[in-house]
């Protein structure tokens, strides 16, 4: 079955001590449908991207570590599900449950599936 990543995404500025009681049990509440239906396989929320580290390779082969995330945006992902999903659709339906959930924007893309030998 294909995987699918259901993305949050927070604005820059994002408060988390803006999740109030409502939303915890919102989010809990979706976690909960997933399972049962069959399609969590994993979720996790991350750190503010203001505590993320790049790391970029330098011509002669030197990995620098900088602080910050990688790309400049007004948004990053705040956290994220990893869902088993019959179709886009199926993901997508989910992603309108999260959008509700998480009070925020959410996006969704169906994992590469590499060939086997």
């Amino acid at each position: 079955m294909p995987q699918y990543l259901v993305a949050i995404h927070h604005p820059d500025n994002y408060d988390p001590s803006l999740e109030d009681d409502a939303m915890v049990r919102d989010i809990q509440a979706l976690n909960d449908e997933m399972a049962a239906a069959g399609a969590w396989f994993f979720a996790g929320g991350l750190q503010s991207a203001s505590l993320a580290k790049s790391l970029r390779k330098r011509p002669g082969g030197e990995v620098v570590v900088t602080d910050g995330p990688y790309i400049e945006a007004k948004e990053y992902i705040g956290g994220f599900w990893i869902l088993d999903a019959a179709s886009m659709d199926e993901a997508l339906a989910w992603g309108r449950k999260a959008v509700v959930a998480c009070r925020a924007s959410v996006e969704v893309r169906e994992f590469l599936v590499m060939p086997t030998e």
